[in-house]
């Protein structure tokens, strides 16, 4: 008599979305034992709803990281990533119809990940402890990642406190904001994903933190001490020429930003005054705030980032001091109308959406 043996696969997989999900917007715990993903669906609407967690595999820190960024996803959506800084590695999922699907855990290629970054198929890491550095990951047709040989590269100093990586538009270039010595530094991308620098410019102001690349070879770039934001041309080589230095939001604490679809507005999210303040990018990229006080639009205290739907018609803050998400409808005007906060747990980490 023959044996038959029935063998059960098991898939770590996030709640099922609603049939009417227009998007998604994902945060994590960073927790020092269980670090999870926190998955909203958004509506048509841009309002949030939870729909479920799903583990890392790794862990947080259970504080504040410093950072923006630390989840990203792929440009056609297809697959998330988020730091465990308190576990060095980088998770990866897949992202379906029925949620999130772990697909795979690696080194971070250094110590505290606390920002990732996307092109296509390449993905970068900025490593916060140790030796500061940046590490390249090609992503493959799974959602696994490899470390890409030669990749590994330092920042200007080995304890320069950064907090944000990313790519421009082509996937030609990185840069990075170093809050400890107010510099920024650039790299080269070669069509194999491996970044060469740094080339190392100061900042127009101190403390540079978050920042977007816009449209026409632009950068824009969040000050914290100043609570101000920068905008620079950037070169194929990734020479930054400054073209608005330290624009005052007349806030408290500019420490993330993010610059709208079509390149004509930047967001910048105040730590210490829950606000948000809009900026104005010209053509030239040149900066100009929307509303005199720079308050264009009011958070729950304590933004730690944020992020805009895939869209761009919505504006979102990660709130993790307050245990809250706040979700503004982004005009044609770049003025920001409020809508109802959104719960969520507190000292979350990372924000992205679709």
């Amino acid at each position: 008599m023959k044996k038959i043996f029935l063998v059960l696969v098991l898939t770590a997989t996030a709640a099922v979305a609603k049939a009417n999900n227009a998007g998604a917007v994902y945060t994590a715990t960073n927790s020092a034992t269980d670090n999870q993903v926190l998955i909203f669906d958004r509506s048509a609407d841009g309002s949030l709803s939870a729909a479920g967690a799903i583990s890392t595999g790794g862990r947080g820190l259970g504080t504040g990281l410093g950072n923006q960024s630390g989840i990203t996803l792929t440009q056609n959506h297809a697959f998330l990533f988020v730091v465990n800084a308190g576990s060095n590695e980088i998770s990866s999922f897949s992202v379906g119809p029925q949620g999130l699907t772990l697909a795979d855990k690696v080194w971070s290629g250094g110590q505290r990940p606390i920002s990732v970054t996307t092109h296509d198929n390449f993905l970068y890491v900025l490593n916060a402890g140790g030796t500061n550095n940046i590490t390249g990951f090609s992503i493959g047709s799974d959602g696994k990642l490899t470390a890409i040989a030669g990749s590994t590269s330092p920042l200007s100093v080995a304890n320069a406190n950064p907090a944000q990586i990313a790519f421009n538009g082509d996937g030609t270039l990185l840069a990075v904001t170093e809050k400890g010595t107010s510099r920024i530094d650039t790299y080269t991308v070669d069509g194999f994903g491996v970044a060469q620098g740094a080339n190392v410019f100061a900042s127009a102001g101190s403390t540079p933190f978050g920042f977007n690349f816009g449209k026409r070879n632009q950068i824009v770039v969040s000050e914290a001490a100043g609570s101000a934001a920068s905008s620079y041309s950037v070169s194929s080589s990734g020479q930054l020429t400054p073209i608005s230095s330290s624009i005052a939001d007349h806030q408290a604490a500019a420490c993330w930003l993010v610059v709208s679809n079509d390149g004509r507005y930047a967001y910048a999210a105040n730590a210490a005054s829950a606000s948000v303040s809009g900026y104005a990018i010209d053509a030239d990229g040149t900066l100009s705030l929307l509303n005199s006080d720079g308050r264009t639009g009011v958070t729950s205290p304590g933004p730690v980032d944020e992020t805009m739907s895939a869209n761009g018609r919505f504006l979102y803050t990660l709130n993790a001091r307050s245990g809250t998400i706040s979700v503004f409808s982004v005009r044609a005007d770049g003025s920001l109308d409020k809508q109802a906060d959104v719960p969520v747990q507190v000292n979350t980490n990372g924000f992205a959406a679709r």
